[in-house]
């Protein structure tokens, strides 16, 4: 199996805000909630020799191609690759272990962009699955073939914000009467003909917010994302962070509201970014896919008021 490339987000100010709180020869333990090809993971354990670090993966292409890149890096005693979403994060690690940085990457993997037979992307005429574990939960077309023409239309204005919602929707329902869809180029070409004729050339295709909106659906991107945040936090040591760079708006709004809703004075945490830090011009010119990249950073500032040993925001 051959593990596509992937250029690691934000990786820089990752690094600059972790090699800030810590000395380099420090024994932290870190949790990386998204592996994918392994460029955060192995960034983190080379600026931090004496560090333990637990990555997290769902992508069976991820695992797998992780276990041979550790190995051939030299880091396979120091790191634990854990194949899991980590929306089980508090399930997975024993409850002993705190953490004194968790980073989450809330992007898709240039790998399952760059995959055709995964579904991801219009580039490319694959089956329409859209699953970041292809051996579990509905691929993109049962949803798409299943649902009804306004929970269609609901997607893609809430998760895609497109507003051609209503037309798209309408064209799914018209066309998977002919013939179920089965393949991405089916659903970029409804998506494509559903838009006005002026507006089909534009900057963004027209089949990029429903891509994007069906793609969160089929992995509950969103719900997964607000899961997280309340099982991490209570697991930081004090001065420990959580660092999270996100790629939409969507995302991006879970996590500012998370992270102010923690921030009292019954849960002893400060918002490091009052507002988000943004890629690098030089970055950007180096990857496009980061320019729409935020990372927001939370910190735990002393212990717990509570008596229970990881409280729970009600």
């Amino acid at each position: 199996m051959n593990y596509g490339s992937h250029y690691s987000v934000m990786k820089k100010d990752v690094l600059d805000v972790l090699e800030r709180s810590y000395s380099k020869d420090k024994e932290i333990i870190i949790a990386d909630l998204t592996f994918g090809a392994g460029g955060h993971t192995k960034a983190m354990a080379e600026a931090f020799p004496k560090s333990s670090i637990y990555s997290f993966d769902q992508d069976p292409d991820a695992i797998s191609n992780g276990n041979d890149f550790l190995t051939k890096v030299g880091l396979k005693e120091r790191v634990s690759l854990i194949d899991s979403n980590f929306r089980n994060f508090s399930n997975v690690l024993p409850e002993e272990i705190l953490f004194d940085a968790v980073l989450l990457d809330a992007g898709v993997s240039s790998h399952q962009f760059d995959t055709g037979e995964r579904g991801f992307s219009f580039r490319f005429d694959g089956p329409l699955d859209m699953r970041m574990n292809p051996n579990e939960g509905i691929p993109a077309s049962e949803l798409l073939n299943g649902m009804s023409e306004e929970e269609l239309r609901s997607i893609f204005m809430s998760y895609g914000e497109e507003k051609f919602s209503r037309q798209i929707a309408k064209a799914i329902v018209e066309r998977r009467e002919l013939e179920p869809f089965s393949t991405t180029k089916q659903l970029e070409d409804v998506c494509f003909h559903s838009y006005p004729k002026k507006l089909r050339h534009g900057k963004i295709h027209p089949a990029t917010k429903v891509f994007q909106a069906l793609r969160i659906k089929v992995n509950d991107e969103l719900g997964v994302l607000s899961d997280v945040i309340a099982q991490v936090i209570p697991r930081l040591k004090i001065n420990g962070q959580f660092l999270i760079i996100t790629f939409h708006s969507l995302e991006d709004r879970i996590i500012k509201h998370a992270f102010k809703e923690w921030d009292d004075e019954s849960f002893p945490i400060e918002i490091v970014t009052k507002k988000p830090i943004l890629p690098s011009a030089e970055e950007i010119f180096e990857n496009s896919r980061s320019r729409s990249a935020k990372l927001r950073i939370v910190r735990r500032v002393k212990d717990w008021p509570s008596k229970n040993k990881y409280p729970k925001k009600e």
